[in-house]
């Protein structure tokens, strides 16, 4: 399978950098929109997700793979008496990971605000050990706002109010090992496999064996991305989304996992056999794996009471939801195994 992997790459660099904490996504939405509609038609769904729809042999059999565009974030939880912001957190992670982080907050009215997250006891020359002990939390981080502010009353004259969305910092970089360094590989690697299905059946003019769905979902970082808008004759849902390696786990950077169950149960069993015998017959790099503390949008779909199988592949990303990390060759591995399974009969 040849195609443009730099391309997808470069893409996906760019859509890093664009900001879509969940909840607050038609930035990233729109710009894949954009890249998609050159190779597809793309509808937008009521809750603001993408689906494309791209004409199999087999119309009433489909397929479907998902992948999904939110990430992590916060919102302003509150404005201190000092001029510091206190967050309420968007999605699941741990409040250690953003110590330190660069974060822009974007006003209603459309200002924008840099800042970043600090302990309330930051300084060790004004606070010594209790830098060091200090817990990790929402009440324990504020924002410091790069702007003369030292009351309440100055962050409101900003147009900072309560609710405002609080945009990481990526701090994205491409490695001359390939490695790609970024928040919010989760689960924006695995978003450009999608475009790249799409830009090679269209580039090859290729007609998959089945009706292939391509759905970018918005809400999967709290836990209903694909709870709505599947089409009825989706038969297999496959929710590309990133693996997790670790201790104990066999989940690789440079490879393609096979994920067969995660914290909602076991994933479909044929799904899984096919996966491999493809990963196989196509010299694809890929190992099978199970994660505790997991969840997908297809666990969502299936949750919600779409009558599918599901299965779930994805490279492997270091220090999920923390400084992620992944590998071309991971993005490689995943996409070549997505692609041979929209052409398999």
């Amino acid at each position: 399978m040849k195609y443009d992997l730099d391309y997808i790459v470069n893409f996906g660099l760019e859509l890093l950098k664009t900001p879509s904490p969940t909840g607050d996504t038609k930035l990233a939405i729109d710009m894949v929109k954009a890249e998609l509609e050159k190779y597809c038609s793309v509808e937008k769904t009521r809750k603001g997700a993408l689906l494309v729809k791209i004409e199999g042999k087999n119309k009433d059999d489909a397929i479907l793979l998902s992948a999904h565009v939110d990430t992590l974030g916060a919102m302003v939880k509150e404005i201190k008496s000092n001029g510091r912001l206190k967050l309420s957190m968007l999605g699941g992670y741990s409040w250690a990971t953003v110590e330190g982080l660069d974060v822009t907050i974007p006003t209603e009215d459309g200002k924008k605000y840099t800042g970043t997250i600090m302990t309330t006891v930051a300084s060790s020359h004004v606070n010594g050990g209790l830098t060091q002990s200090i817990e990790r939390n929402d009440q324990n981080l504020e924002v410091r706002i790069d702007e003369i502010v030292h009351s309440k009353e100055d962050v409101e004259k900003l147009g900072i109010q309560v609710g405002d969305f609080v945009y990481y910092d990526p701090a994205t970089k491409l490695t001359e090992s390939g490695y790609i360094k970024s928040r919010h590989l989760d689960d924006k690697a695995c978003v450009i496999t999608l475009i790249a299905i799409a830009k090679y059946l269209k580039e090859n003019n290729i007609t998959p064996p089945r009706t292939t769905y391509l759905f970018i979902s918005n809400y999967e970082e709290v836990g209903h991305g694909s709870s709505a808008g599947i089409p009825e004759e989706v038969s297999e849902f496959i929710a590309v989304d990133m693996a997790a390696p670790g201790p104990g786990q066999t989940s690789d950077e440079q490879k393609v996992t096979i994920c067969v169950k995660d914290s909602s149960g076991p994933y479909d069993i044929d799904l899984k056999r096919k996966f491999i015998k493809l990963a196989k017959e196509n010299d694809i790099p890929y190992v099978i794996d199970i994660y505790p503390f997991y969840s997908s949008d297809a666990s969502a779909a299936q949750r919600a009471g779409a009558n599918v199988r599901a299965g779930l592949i994805g490279p492997g990303v270091d220090a999920s939801h923390s400084f992620e990390r992944t590998h071309k060759d991971g993005i490689k591995a995943t996409t070549d195994l997505a692609i041979a399974y929209v052409l398999a009969e």
